[in-house]
């Protein structure tokens, strides 16, 4: 169904009415395991962990919205992240885009250096010092854009083609757009990761996590460590997942609206010190957004102060926005990176990056726009 659009590939791809009862929504096969007909000899399947038919639907799905042959499910963002890491081995070495989700740069350092693997951070939208921290040892070049929570946008063309002069694979976080926005295999990049929590399931009622490839070793080598190592999901799981994809362009178009308001708004309001969307011209990678992506997200960042103090101040006088960890649900959230998502980031490092106490990142929703500027209006007056 290559030749069909995204919205029509969300809905149908891998997806068929089911042959046995003629289900137009894929099945639950909530099954631990498969009969056999004989020692070694059924119907493609055996046991859950190695596959499951909704699964496998899911996993063709994503493929076909990236734009590549080969994906995976996970049972989270960070187990996809995990396999991806288990191809390295002790003395191979990471390039990592300096402003990373707390939790990817947590597995970095506390999981995988102690076991011999090297990383280095540094914003990839300059390419000297993106070429200067290239190595011999250098196997991946790890990037998300837009970043979390400082909404950076890198050039994956041009990253791509400065890693693989030097040998390396380029990975793109890319769960803060979708693929409804931004393909960055398409761009160059070699893996596409995403935590399917976020905009995939769309509903703030699933976690999961994917992996989308072109490369058929690299391919193999993630499906075995996938079965092997097990941080698959449920067949519920991947049931919640496809059904989000289904309304994927149509709630991205939605947020993309919303947080186009805020950010506007924001940007004129005078208790509002700065704004990060890629959206507004003022944004430094706006041109570069404008060239790779389809739209610009549902993300909005901004900083109120310098204090935390300040920071909650506003947190608690919202009423329609809900403070929570996550992002990419129908509803709208706000959250305090320095305190919730990025905690597990040094505070010096944090105070390098630019992720104040009085930093505020939203994740805007699809409730009406006038009822979101007027919530965020109240609280930020108060």
């Amino acid at each position: 169904m290559s030749d069909y659009g995204f919205s029509t590939r969300a809905i149908h791809v891998g997806q068929p009415p089911d042959p046995a009862t003629g289900a137009v929504i894929t099945p639950i096969y909530q099954t631990s395991t498969f009969a056999q007909e004989a020692p070694g000899k059924h119907k493609g399947y055996e046991y859950s962990r190695s596959g499951n038919p909704t699964r496998a639907a899911l996993e063709e799905c994503l493929a076909s919205l990236e734009g590549g042959r080969h994906g995976l499910a996970f049972a989270s963002g960070l187990g996809a992240e995990t396999t991806i890491l288990h191809t390295l081995r002790s003395g191979d070495h990471v390039v990592a885009m300096d402003d990373l989700y707390g939790g990817t740069f947590r597995l970095f350092e506390r999981v995988f250096r102690p076991l011999g693997i090297t990383f280095s951070y540094v914003d990839a939208r300059d390419q000297a010092a993106l070429q200067s921290a290239l190595t011999p040892a250098t196997r991946l070049v790890w990037l998300e854009s837009p970043t979390n929570p400082l909404l950076k946008v890198v050039d994956i063309k041009a990253v791509a083609a400065l890693a693989h002069q030097a040998g390396a694979k380029v990975v793109v976080d890319n769960t803060f757009l979708s693929p409804y926005l931004q393909q960055p295999l398409v761009l160059g990049a070699d893996v596409v990761v995403h935590s399917a929590t976020k905009y995939l399931g769309g509903h703030s009622d699933v976690v999961g996590g994917a992996i989308i490839l072109q490369d058929d070793e690299l391919a193999a080598q993630l499906r075995f460590l996938q079965n092997a190592t097990g941080p698959v999901p449920g067949p519920m799981d991947c049931f919640l997942i496809l059904r989000g994809i289904k309304t994927l362009a149509v709630r991205m178009e939605a947020h993309e609206r919303n947080a186009g308001l805020v950010a506007r708004m924001l940007a004129e309001h005078p208790s509002v010190e700065r704004v990060y969307y890629p959206g507004l011209p003022t944004h430094p990678d706006h041109e570069v957004a404008s060239r790779q992506q389809r739209g610009f997200g549902g993300m909005v960042t901004f900083v109120v102060g310098s204090s935390l103090e300040r920071a909650t101040a506003v947190l608690r006088r919202l009423r329609l926005f809900t403070l929570a960890e996550s992002l990419g649900g129908v509803e709208s959230l706000a959250e305090h990176p320095a305190s919730m998502t990025h905690a597990s980031i040094p505070p010096d490092r944090r105070a390098e990056l630019g992720v104040s106490e009085g930093l505020i990142r939203l994740s805007v929703g699809i409730e009406d726009g006038d009822d979101l500027l007027a919530d965020l209006r109240q609280a930020l007056e108060g």
